[in-house]
């Protein structure tokens, strides 16, 4: 097998493409023949040191990965060779093969292509976690959602708008705004031009958004959760735009407000049974056409460095996947 490998996370620069035994799956995991891996924001830090999970030196990048099970280990009876599936086990993805532990391999139902299961699992269970569970949306409300022309922003979109939510969606550039619009956002913000505030007054007929959904933190948080509708719920996606913002608590007492943190992974390792159950609702709303992974492209596991420049480019919308041909 071939894979990329991280000896010393200093950045991508880093990574060397190896050739590595095979492994063999020990009990309770499988191998996997990979054929397709995406590239999260997570598998960026992950190669500078810089992500909550450090695993142990060397590693193989790549959180999230689709393919088919080669060989089982000891105790696995729900997965079986030949069984297309995806899995999201924080390393191992960008390579020929990996072992994964069966537990966390999401079994595929036929019509479900490998590049877009390699684009689901993160963003779908962490939108559905975020606003079905965590924010209690319902038809109706009103939902703002920053940096939504990226992988998680896109799937929130269809989230909530299968669940019957008005969606304003925000972005940088008028052409991601324009991709938002293509996946039912009923309004959009260019974030880069303007005051958000105004823009979010203007949108809401002065009432403020009751779930805002943000995953990019930084400048934006304050003047979005400024924003907020009565009782309104803020969800602490994540922070791609780098810094963690601080938000003046008295905003919530004056709006009777929660800010209500998302983080999808420690709910899947604590409620496996409440997970399982989430990830088959979305396995059958795929196949309802209700929710599709926006691929931005697809590029050969060789590129694996010219994908990570074209995602710090911040020029992607939807996913990067990365394919074996």
């Amino acid at each position: 097998m071939h894979a990329w490998l991280c000896e010393n996370p200093v950045g991508v620069d880093a990574l060397q493409w190896k050739e590595l035994p095979m492994p063999q799956p020990k009990a309770g995991e499988v191998l996997v023949r990979i054929h397709a891996a995406s590239l999260n924001f997570p598998d960026l830090l992950i190669v500078q040191n810089k992500y909550q999970h450090k695993p142990p030196l060397p590693f193989v990048p790549g959180s999230e990965y689709a393919g088919v099970v080669e060989a089982v280990g000891e105790g696995v009876t729900q997965l079986k060779v030949g069984q297309n599936v995806a899995c999201l086990s924080g390393t191992g993805g960008f390579g020929t093969h990996t072992i994964a532990p069966a537990a966390l391999c999401m079994p595929l139902p036929p019509g479900f292509p490998h590049v877009d299961a390699a684009a689901f699992i993160m963003i779908y269970a962490t939108s559905y976690h975020a606003l079905v569970d965590r924010a209690q949306l319902k038809a109706g409300e009103t939902v703002l959602i920053l940096g939504a022309a990226g992988g998680v922003g896109t799937s929130a979109i269809q989230i909530a708008k299968t669940m019957g939510a008005r969606v304003i969606a925000a972005a940088s550039t008028d052409e991601k705004c324009e991709l938002c619009k293509s996946l039912g956002a009923d309004a959009t913000i260019n974030y880069s031009q303007g005051n958000l505030r105004d823009a979010i007054k203007a949108a809401t007929d002065g009432k403020g958004p009751d779930v805002i959904y943000d995953p990019v933190g930084g400048d934006f948080a304050e003047p979005a959760f400024r924003s907020i509708a009565w009782r309104g719920r803020y969800l602490v996606v994540g922070f791609a735009a780098g810094p963690i913002p601080s938000l003046p608590l008295n905003l919530a007492l004056l709006k009777g407000a929660s800010i209500v943190g998302v983080f999808w992974g420690d709910f899947a390792r604590r409620e496996p049974k409440a997970n399982a159950a989430m990830m088959a609702e979305l396995a059958k709303w795929y196949a309802q056409g209700k929710v599709k992974p926006v691929i931005d492209r697809t590029m050969p596991m060789s590129q694996l460095k010219e994908a990570y420049a074209h995602m710090g480019s911040r020029g992607v919308k939807g996913k990067l996947v990365m394919v074996n041909e």
